[in-house]
């Protein structure tokens, strides 16, 4: 049989295909629905029927989305009970000392996610060196009573030192799930690592967001097999792979699970022929977000320290920096009269005002629409036009309101205040830590990112911009290329100098055998060892590769190295071992695609407005714009998915893949 594969990403306004039949690529754009799975099926269908096969042809299914990120965001996760040490119950309230606005006197931390009535107490004690006082069974049946008259929905159990020594935590979920018919997380399974705040917050997020995957899951997964669709590899937030059964019993692993895929697929198909420019940042824009990342020397970033709505996640992610910017962001004037974008948004229904589909606010897109970026005729995802007067009758109201003179001063607002937040994003991932953005490439993709990217370079001084084949469907992409990742931690705080070696290669051999469990093929997964080391009295710590067997002074030359790279100096501190951590990963092969173009580029002009006045513009078509053929701005570049906009001064190229090039000469 062909290796049919299809990946498919929801987002926040549109569920994109993206389908690989022996080599060709066929794409596909569906309006997102509020039962996400009835739009994946009505993408992937969609997909299938053009390219001439039926759903049942498929030999493999990749699935990212958006489910757990949009409880969290919007708060309407499982009603979650908590479950820990007599005297700890407040740990998820308190958090940390720090404060993110140290001068904001008003500033208010979010709601737990756990209301201080549904966290119970146990009486039990562990310490870092063992069980002091085991726990009480008789104690533990009567909490589950509690919870199950609360009617709670999940339940999450995170008890002092659990990370060390998991017995009492074992007994007390082994209780909690024979008495209560609900999902229960427990922390020594969600995340073996020290800090009870953050080791607490993953736990909660991971119970209450795990009935909502479940349910999501399972049933995408019926409707799959009814259809002849094979069952679904979900997109975890480390950039890799799984099956569908890990992430209903870890549903935190999905916390970011369509923007990682996009960096993946942004690290496939943007790297070939950036030899002189290794390092990326990647800029993709749906339709309620912006997401940026870096890639450094063809690896994607990762990180642990992440945060979502304000609670700490401290799983492995594709560290990504989002801001509320996206193409159904809804422009608005505050009190104080000054333009806003986002970050609520018009989503997919009824969608940005020129969709027609009742949307009465101002967006990105609309502004996009009036500034001639897009046009009348353009086609969204294939299929849906749009409605330009529209758009521009609620510029005109957005004029009047921030007292503009009309609706082209009012899109030339909203365009630039988006791409202010997005540079503002850029500069977060760059300038703050320590890069210089000039030396970095830029990846756009998304629905509107192309859109953007050009401008935003240009304004970050970045002269190089790459648009890869299927943009506007990336993430979508991403998940074709992805390998299966699996990762495991486990806390061993000692000094470095004091570190036993074997005691280290015994906890690197547990982990192992706990990542290659969890692989679909143990043979041929390979395994990475890495520490987490700090400073003494620091209170973070960086992630250094173990090559074969632990070595402390290896350990400690490559954490002063990597100190040095991210800080700008050395200490002579005594370095400590904090968590030893093992990732299984099965690589892929990115699947290659085909490239041909063929007939007249060029299919109209319209008006375009730039920053340096309105330009008469030529429109191209994407998908006839040959390789090695080479575009001058200001030009307009469509295809079904997404849009490239080129302002004067920069010049457009084709590579060999099909991959948009577009530079512009150096300051």
């Amino acid at each position: 049989m062909p290796a049919n594969i299809v990946g498919v990403d929801v987002g926040g306004t549109f569920t994109d295909v993206a389908l690989l039949v022996d080599g060709e690529l066929v794409t596909a754009k569906v309006p997102s629905t509020d039962e996400q799975s009835d739009g994946v099926i009505a993408g992937i269908e969609k997909a299938c029927a053009n390219a001439g096969i039926a759903p049942s042809d498929l030999t493999e299914f990749s699935h990212a989305m958006t489910v757990s990120v949009n409880a969290l965001l919007e708060e309407d996760g499982a009603k979650t009970a908590l479950v820990t040490t007599a005297g700890f119950r407040d740990v998820l309230e308190i958090g940390r000392q720090d404060r993110p606005s140290l001068y904001d006197l008003d500033a208010e931390k979010p709601d737990p996610l756990v209301p201080r009535h549904r966290r119970y107490e146990v009486s039990e004690r562990t310490t870092p060196e063992g069980v002091t006082d085991e726990v009480d069974e008789q104690e533990v049946r009567e909490v589950a009573a509690a919870i199950r008259d609360d009617d709670a929905e999940a339940v999450a159990v995170s008890l002092l030192h659990s990370y060390a020594h998991p017995e009492n935590e074992r007994t007390v979920t082994r209780l909690l799930r024979e008495e209560l018919d609900v999902p229960v997380s427990a922390s020594h399974e969600v995340l073996g690592e020290f800090r009870e705040y953050e080791r607490t917050s993953t736990t909660v997020v991971d119970a209450y967001v795990r009935p909502a995957i479940d349910r999501y899951v399972g049933r995408l997964s019926e409707r799959a097999a009814s259809a002849g669709i094979p069952a679904p590899r979900i997109m975890q937030a480390n950039g890799g792979i799984t099956d569908a059964e890990t992430v209903r019993k870890k549903a935190v692993l999905t916390a970011l699970s369509g923007p990682a895929a996009g960096v993946v697929g942004a690290n496939a198909l943007a790297s070939p022929g950036t030899d002189e420019q290794p390092d990326l940042v990647t800029f993709d824009m749906g339709g309620t977000s912006s997401d940026v990342s870096l890639i450094r020397d063809g690896t994607v970033e990762r990180t642990t320290d992440a945060e979502i709505n304000d609670r700490p996640i401290r799983t492995p992610m594709v560290d990504i920096e989002t801001v509320g910017a996206g193409g159904g962001s809804i422009a608005w004037v505050d009190a104080g009269g000054a333009l806003r974008i986002g970050p609520q948004s018009a989503g997919a229904n009824p969608g940005p005002a020129c969709y027609g589909k009742g949307g009465s606010k101002p967006t990105v897109t609309d502004a996009n629409l009036v500034l001639g970026y897009i046009g009348d005729s353009t086609s969204l995802g294939g299929e849906l036009s749009l409605d330009e007067d529209r758009a521009y009758d609620v510029l005109e109201d957005l004029a009047a309101e921030a007292g503009m003179d009309g609706p082209v001063e009012a899109a030339r607002g909203v365009y630039r205040v988006a791409n202010a937040s997005m540079t503002r994003a850029i500069r977060s991932v760059t300038v703050e830590r320590g890069y210089d953005p000039r030396t970095f490439g830029l990846v756009a993709f998304g629905g509107a990112g192309p859109m953007h990217a050009v401008q935003l370079a240009d304004s970050l001084d970045m002269n190089r911009v790459v648009i890869p084949r299927a943009s506007g469907v990336l993430s979508a992409y991403g998940l074709l290329a992805a390998d299966e990742k699996q990762d495991a931690v486990r806390t061993y705080r000692q000094p470095l100098a004091d570190a036993d070696a074997d005691r280290v290669a015994g906890i690197f051999t547990e982990l192992e055998a706990d990542v290659l469990d969890a692989v679909s093929d143990r043979a041929n997964a390979t395994l990475d060892r890495s520490v987490d080391l700090k400073y003494a009295g620091q209170s973070f710590e960086l992630t250094v590769d173990v090559d074969g067997q632990f070595d402390p002074e290896t350990a400690k030359q490559r954490f002063a190295d990597a100190h040095e790279t991210a800080y700008g100096y050395q200490m002579d501190e005594p370095v400590h071992l904090v968590n030893c951590r093992v990732t299984a990963t099965i690589a892929r092969t990115p699947p290659a695609l085909d490239y041909d173009a063929t007939g007249d580029p060029q299919k109209a002009t319209r008006e375009a407005v730039f920053a340096d006045g309105v330009h008469e513009t030529p429109v191209y078509d994407r998908a006839k714009v040959a390789p090695g053929e080479t575009i001058q701005g200001p030009a307009v570049i469509e295809e079904n998915e997404s849009t490239t906009v080129v302002p004067p001064a920069w010049t457009v190229s084709v590579r060999e893949d099909g991959a948009l090039v577009a530079e512009t000469e150096a300051e």
